[in-house]
């Protein structure tokens, strides 16, 4: 395992981080079981994962739970990077960001109990306030949290590189995290010019890219299409869908070769390609078993391997939608 220190910051986290969305065990299948969440997340802390991310979202806070449990005393040792925003409506199955000064404090301090610390390594916005707030009120609130010392740092998840360019302006955003991968490249445009404008200076900000694997698309298991319970976010994701489906596992093939060829996990080079891009600080993979966290780990030796990272170049560009 490799690591990294974000720009501006004080933490120093490993390249490939632990999602944990899934051992929430809720949204991802009738198949999440916490024994094997918390052998998940115990073996990637074996592998030298340092950095933890999880947030309200996940199981309703569960998450925070299982990791807890799982890191016991470690707990100390590690990053845990969670969020502030979420809240939910009466049935409990749908949320909105809700990101005025007083709801962040409130969802902040939820946090801490939950996972039994003072303070916070990293608490990042969910996603863009759904309520009017203005940016700059809720990043005040997050400054005065660091200044309370609830928080170490503060980051942003899912927001345009306008919004971004202004967080930046402060000089006190610790990370940015946004969806990027083979096949989701968005990232690519305005935001990397934000986080980086000259290829020849150092990053702004540091960023986590997660759906590294799309939702599993490529990790190369599904060669034929899967049939996932309504319990399952992936049973409503159009990817999985029909022809898209199809045409989306002819060019998985290219990556599944290539993964026999140069003898690694189809899931690594794929998180590897991400985490080879000079902007991604580090890669974050979900995983709800041991097996698929000693796959995902090697995402950083690969990014480390020119030769591979020239030939998933390659197998990138001929992707075609």
């Amino acid at each position: 395992m490799r690591y990294v220190t974000l720009p501006g910051t004080d933490l120093e986290v490993s390249v490939v981080g632990f999602g944990a969305w899934a051992v929430g065990g809720k949204w991802w299948g009738d198949d999440v079981r916490d024994e094997d969440s918390i052998a998940a997340v115990r073996r990637a802390r074996e592998l030298g994962v340092t950095l933890f991310d999880t947030a309200p979202l996940y199981g309703h806070g569960h998450a925070d739970e299982v990791l807890k449990q799982a890191l016991g005393d470690a707990m100390g040792e590690v990053t845990v990077a969670t969020k502030v925003g979420v809240r939910w409506d009466g049935s409990g199955e749908h949320a909105e960001s809700d990101l005025c000064a007083a709801y962040v404090r409130e969802d902040c301090e939820a946090s801490l109990r939950r996972l039994g610390v003072e303070t916070l390594d990293l608490l990042q916005v969910h996603w863009p306030c759904e309520h009017d707030t203005p940016l700059e009120e809720t990043l005040e609130a997050l400054r005065a949290l660091k200044r309370e010392g609830k928080i170490r740092h503060f980051g942003l998840c899912n927001y345009a590189a306008p919004e971004l360019e202004q967080a930046l302006a402060g000089g006190d955003l610790g990370v940015f995290q946004t969806p990027y991968s083979m096949i989701r490249r968005e990232f690519e445009d305005e935001l990397s010019q934000v986080v980086k404008p000259d290829a020849k200076a150092e990053a702004r900000v540091g960023v986590f890219a997660y759906e590294t694997l799309a939702r599993g698309l490529l990790s190369g298991k599904f060669r034929t299409l899967p049939r996932f319970p309504q319990s399952d976010l992936r049973a409503r994701d159009p990817r999985y869908w029909g022809t898209r489906f199809f045409r989306l596992a002819r060019w998985v093939d290219l990556l599944r070769q290539a993964a026999e060829r140069v003898d690694e996990p189809t899931a690594a080079l794929a998180a590897g390609w991400a985490l080879s891009r000079p902007e991604v600080s580090t890669v974050l993979i979900g995983a709800k078993r041991p097996a698929q966290v000693e796959q995902n780990v090697r995402a950083s030796d690969v990014a480390a391997r020119p030769e591979v990272v020239h030939l998933l170049d390659r197998i990138a560009g001929a992707y075609r939608g």
